[in-house]
């Protein structure tokens, strides 16, 4: 193999496990809140709703295998800013119940166009559910002021997917590394050998 072919090949696989180590970090930015949000399928971030006075939650959108979400299934707000949720009819009844970082509890109904508000005041984070179908992951978050670095929760040693770390992208890294190393040991050895371990022949070009 010629040095400037594996070097041209070598530069491309390093900057290729880059933007995978880049990727793997996007997809497991998003913290789940101590594990509250990670079964619920349609969350896959916290909605940036700082600034608005009142936010709308959809009740009853497609999610988790029906119509049995909220929408979006995190918003962060600012501190005075009021929550609206708004049934849309879909999914049967449901309810808005406060889990943790608040004492709240809405009617359950099913009737499109039923609205519940609450107004919160102080910084944290709320975690809601729907009574009847909690167990579906049908969960929410509303953050008050900044997201927590670790989504909330309580303390102690957590697993990875509890984190909001994807398994698959925790291993993309491990992965990238390795390959970003055996690079730079290949393109030390080409430079300095003109040639490949396994090349029988041939010397620098």
């Amino acid at each position: 193999m010629r040095r400037r072919d594996f070097l041209r090949g070598a530069g491309g696989g390093t900057a290729a496990a880059a933007a995978a180590t880049a990727t793997a970090g996007t997809a497991s930015a998003q913290p789940s809140f101590g594990g509250w949000l990670s079964d619920v399928t349609n969350y896959s971030e916290v909605v940036d709703e700082t600034g608005a006075e009142e936010v709308t939650v959809e009740v009853g959108v497609e999610a988790n295998g029906g119509a049995f979400g909220f929408g979006p299934a995190a918003v962060q707000v600012d501190p005075g800013t009021t929550v609206v949720w708004e049934w849309t009819g879909e999914g049967g009844q449901h309810n808005v119940v406060a889990n943790s970082g608040g004492d709240f509890e809405s009617d359950l109904v099913g009737d499109a166009g039923f609205s519940y508000e609450q107004t919160f005041d102080q910084e944290g984070v709320v975690q809601y559910y729907c009574q009847p179908h909690q167990s579906l992951g049908m969960k929410g978050v509303v953050v008050v002021g900044a997201v927590p670095e670790e989504g909330g929760g309580e303390g102690g040693e957590k697993e990875l997917h509890e984190l909001g770390v994807a398994i698959q992208a925790h291993w993309v890294g491990s992965a990238t590394i390795l390959a970003i190393v055996v690079s730079i040991v290949y393109s030390f050895y080409i430079l300095k050998y003109g040639e490949t371990p396994h090349s029988g022949h041939g010397g620098a070009e």
